[in-house]
């Protein structure tokens, strides 16, 4: 997949079908978009995404916003889709004032050679956001592309959109943002070195520091499920900073996966998160932790043979 970020000044070689959006979390509805681009690039089209960097609400709310998905995380899920390309488009003073006219003729249609363009409804582009669905339609036929707009996905009578599986993340409704999503929430990164004190107790653990920009759910237990190359495997995790053994405020997830022995220091690896069991505790010693761990592994284990298996 190619990726373009950080310039304006860019030509794609072919046609492509491009999907408009912020693409935050890849949830059900931007899923809808996505399937459409692909189905062109079995018409000859490339499979082209075109979203902002910063997030528009990060750039116009003037401060840093917490993502249901890193940089990262995006670009491998598009890659994996088979998306062609992905435009990182650099959201500032300057590009915020395009007018809306310039946007589709300069950006869309001269650069990007958008044959198709299949947005959401709710589609607000150019400077002061004047640019909307029906402007992209009337300007159409003279410049020789179509335009695919997609109703909002609902699930019990609500739109399906970021901010509401936000919500439900920042609640630990990981049940409702797995249903949101179409898959259960995500954390990755690369397995870092703990103080192996899960190892001393005979349950050993992997650490993650997750990227400071990725929305976290509140602290505490979570059944959960590890990816890892080509296996998915049963777990539990735990976020917060282990207030028991550490003074430190730095957020961590901590997983131990069921019936593992193996060392996955330095690899990536992707946690699931699918239940919140109970929020992070402060025992009085190591030895009830342990106490508690323990119930909390027999119980996620009876969780996980009771839902998959």
């Amino acid at each position: 997949m190619q990726i373009i970020r950080g310039t304006t000044e860019f030509e794609l070689s072919e046609r492509s079908a491009v999907a408009i959006g912020k693409f935050d979390g890849i949830h059900l509805g931007h899923q809808k978009l996505l399937a459409r681009i692909l189905e062109w690039k079995k018409e000859g089209f490339l499979a082209a995404v075109f979203t902002f960097d910063p997030a528009p609400e990060a750039f116009f709310g003037g401060h840093p916003m917490k993502e249901l998905m890193t940089v990262e995380e995006k670009r491998l899920a598009f890659e994996k889709m088979g998306i062609d390309v992905l435009i990182e488009f650099p959201l500032n003073n300057e590009t915020a004032a395009t007018k809306p006219e310039r946007f589709v003729t300069e950006y869309l249609t001269a650069r990007l050679r958008a044959g198709v363009i299949v947005a959401g409804t709710d589609l607000s582009f150019g400077a002061r956001g004047q640019g909307d669905a029906k402007l992209l339609q009337s300007m159409a036929k003279d410049l020789g592309y179509r335009v695919e707009l997609i109703d909002k996905v609902c699930l019990a009578g609500e739109e399906i959109s970021s901010t509401l599986i936000r919500e439900a993340v920042s609640r630990g409704d990981m049940e409702k943002v797995t249903a949101l999503l179409g898959m259960p929430y995500q954390i990755s990164g690369v397995v870092a070195h703990g103080k192996k004190l899960g190892r001393t107790m005979g349950m050993p653990t992997v650490n993650l520091l997750p990227d400071e920009d990725k929305l976290l759910p509140p602290r505490g237990v979570y059944y959960s499920y590890v990816r890892l190359e080509d296996r998915r495997c049963p777990a539990i995790s735990n976020i917060g900073c282990k207030p028991t053994v550490s003074d430190t405020q730095i957020m961590g997830l901590e997983t131990y996966l069921y019936d593992f022995d193996k060392t996955l220091y330095d690899k990536e690896i992707t946690v699931e998160l699918l239940h919140f069991k109970r929020p992070e505790m402060r025992f009085e010693n190591v030895e009830a932790l342990k106490k508690q761990m323990e119930k909390d592994l027999a119980e996620g284990k009876a969780f996980h043979k009771m839902n998959f298996s």
